[in-house]
């Protein structure tokens, strides 16, 4: 069967002034401020696409909110009852907090770019309450669960080729057994793999941010066992490539786990990111340094690492409350 990775989708271009229902100055600026995050601030293609959606939306329910396309003057002039509006069409359109957070947060950046400029001001935020964030735990896979997701041999009935198990598998081991993100693995190059006596490998993060993360035996074996089948000369590329030999496509693993979910009778939590989730659950239970696990997923403050210190309280409450004679 092939490999669906050739149909590796194209990075979208960014939107142009005339994709944004605004003045024509304001939707240059949009244009302006979306090349800037993607440029300057370095924001991830996924936060570049999202933050523009949720500007594009705000411009729009302005220019109706206000009769006429938006200009400089009415964002300069905007009051807390228009913030307010826009927060309650977007929950009515069904947006969730975690996404009306995350429009509050792209239209207070935007305006912020522009104030810079004189063309709008932010204090109007201050008066605005934003939507109360849900509070959720990451979804950590138990012990056996990641070692099946990471183990090949629970693929062999599968109709691919051997050395695309193989690759999957060694995708899969790094993010569970090196804490990686996913774009953090396929961005690895040849001449940087992990394997033999090279123990660790240098990551550039998100922001940016270079950190070393140390690279365990059972990993590199996973990695030498893809590279010594892999069809491909990887020299001078990417260490993990699709079907003709290109940059693997995130999605190709995200299906892999897939499948592997429903072999193996997993929830639909049980995805690629949930590996990096166990990767700092499983260490924390069996002692990890807090500080230590932050440097290793390349958190930028130990507050978000602290969360899964909540992980681990729900499983021990769990274990209480299913074995201790008194929780019954």
């Amino acid at each position: 069967m092939r490999d669906s990775s050739l149909r590796t989708p194209r990075q979208k271009p960014l939107p142009e002034a005339s994709h944004f229902s605004a003045a024509p100055p304001v939707a240059e600026e949009a244009a302006l401020w979306l090349r800037y995050l993607a440029g300057e601030r370095r924001a991830s293609r996924h936060t570049v696409e999202a933050y523009g959606r949720d500007l594009a939306a705000f411009l729009s329910f302005l220019t109706d909110h206000f009769g006429e396309r938006v200009n400089s003057a009415q964002l300069k002039s905007l009051q807390p009852a228009d913030l307010r509006a826009y927060l309650a069409k977007r929950r009515r359109d069904g947006l969730e907090s975690r996404s009306l957070l995350r429009a509050l947060a792209a239209v207070r950046n935007f305006l912020r770019f522009l104030e810079k400029k004189g063309l709008a001001r932010t204090d109007v935020f201050g008066a605005v309450r934003a939507p109360k964030r849900p509070h959720s735990l990451p979804k950590a896979l138990t012990v056996t669960d990641a070692r099946d997701i990471v183990d090949p041999e629970q693929r062999a009935g599968e109709a691919r080729e051997p050395w695309v198990i193989a690759r999957d598998a060694a995708v899969l081991a790094l993010l569970y057994g090196a804490g990686l993100r996913i774009s953090e693995a396929l961005s690895i190059a040849r001449a940087d793999a992990p394997v033999s006596a090279i123990d660790r490998v240098t990551i550039l993060g998100k922001g940016g941010k270079s950190r070393t993360v140390p690279v365990i035996a059972p990993v590199r074996a996973a990695i030498e066992a893809y590279l010594a089948i892999c069809p491909y000369d990887l020299t001078g590329g990417p260490l993990f490539v699709g079907a003709r030999g290109g940059p693997l496509s995130p999605r190709i693993v995200q299906l892999a786990v897939q499948r592997l979910r429903g072999a193996l009778g997993l929830p639909d939590s049980a995805t690629p990111h949930a590996l990096r989730h166990s990767f700092a659950t499983h260490l924390l239970g069996r002692g990890g340094d807090l500080r230590t696990i932050q440097e290793l997923l390349g958190h930028a403050s130990v507050s978000t690492t602290q969360i899964y210190t909540a992980v681990d309280k729900a499983r021990l409450l769990d274990a209480y409350k299913s074995a201790h004679p008194r929780a019954k």
